[in-house]
């Protein structure tokens, strides 16, 4: 596998108030044949999270048509699970309308943040309105820290969730962040999800300490999935996996086929990938250095 950059898409020029800096967690949707659309998640001065969105060429997603003038979803009531802010996840079509799963996220004392996984419905002009106040994955008595960044497929008449969970925190350089695996969970209807499944994708070794963003795609030969790993000794970079069932999975990180830039916007560090098939082509959106704050941008894999 070998994923050949296209370059940087975007990121904020800091003028608009909602947008100052990050264009975090790139998700793509296929608006129509000319158009991809790409959420993401941006700053405003007080590092609060709102969502927005930029139009590609669906055949040249390098030219931006259009930009969110302002979010597509705002943050939650003051002491909501997303008053802080509210990232893309991903997209699934349920009860026939194409609906939007997001990361909705809160500041807190003794830990920097709490996530949580949330839904929202198709509201006007790329807008979204929450279909639930509450989390529709909250913690549990077996994921008691974190439940949120979810992948879903519509599957044999089931919904399917890879989603990211905290085993607990630790510190890393004076700093502490969550210990994150991937779980899968089921659903019937894409709201109302399963409890303690099982994890598909754990630590390799005592330096990783987090397996975060992944996004699952199902092809004729099985299921792959791309996820951004964080280590104690190194930056994000993206790792990759296959699966017969989407249950379990061989770790195929080499094969991931997309490392850091020599130099430039993403020569720090790689994460948060996302996948989309267009018009014959598999593209691959991601973020750079500092986790977004250059911005986002595509690649599209070759052979």
């Amino acid at each position: 596998m070998k994923w050949r950059k296209l370059g940087l898409v975007w990121q904020p020029s800091g003028r608009s108030w909602w947008a100052r800096t990050y264009a975090h967690l790139p998700t793509p949707e296929f608006l129509d044949e000319k158009t991809l659309r790409v959420y993401f998640a941006s700053l405003d001065a007080e590092r609060y999270g709102r969502l927005g969105w930029v139009d590609v060429s669906a055949t040249d997603p390098n030219r931006v048509l259009r930009v969110a003038e302002e979010p597509a979803l705002d943050l939650g009531p003051p002491g909501a699970f997303d008053d802080s802010g509210v990232n893309p996840s991903c997209f699934a079509t349920v009860a026939d309308r194409r609906c939007l799963y997001y990361i909705g996220w809160q500041r807190c004392q003794r830990v920097p943040y709490q996530l949580f996984a949330g839904l929202a419905e198709p509201d006007t002009d790329g807008c979204f309105r929450r279909a639930s106040a509450s989390p529709i994955l909250d913690r549990t008595n077996t994921e008691p820290f974190l439940r949120s960044a979810t992948s879903i497929l519509h599957d044999n008449g089931r919904y399917r969730a890879w989603y990211v969970s905290a085993t607990g925190w630790t510190t890393v350089n004076d700093t502490p962040y969550p210990c994150y695996v991937v779980r899968h969970a089921e659903s019937v209807d894409g709201r109302q999800w399963s409890e303690g499944g099982p994890i598909c994708i754990g630590h390799a070794s005592a330096d990783e300490f987090g397996i975060g963003r992944p996004w699952v795609v199902r092809d004729a030969d099985g299921y792959r999935m791309w996820y951004s790993i964080r280590s104690r000794s190194r930056p994000y970079r993206i790792g990759y996996v296959e699966s017969a069932d989407g249950l379990s999975w061989t770790r195929k990180d080499d094969e991931a086929g997309i490392a850091s830039s020599a130099s430039g916007w993403d020569s720090e560090m790689i994460c948060y990938p996302a996948v989309i098939d267009v018009h014959g082509k598999r593209l691959m959106f991601y973020n750079g250095n500092r986790h977004g704050s250059t911005g986002f941008g595509v690649a599209v894999l070759e052979g």
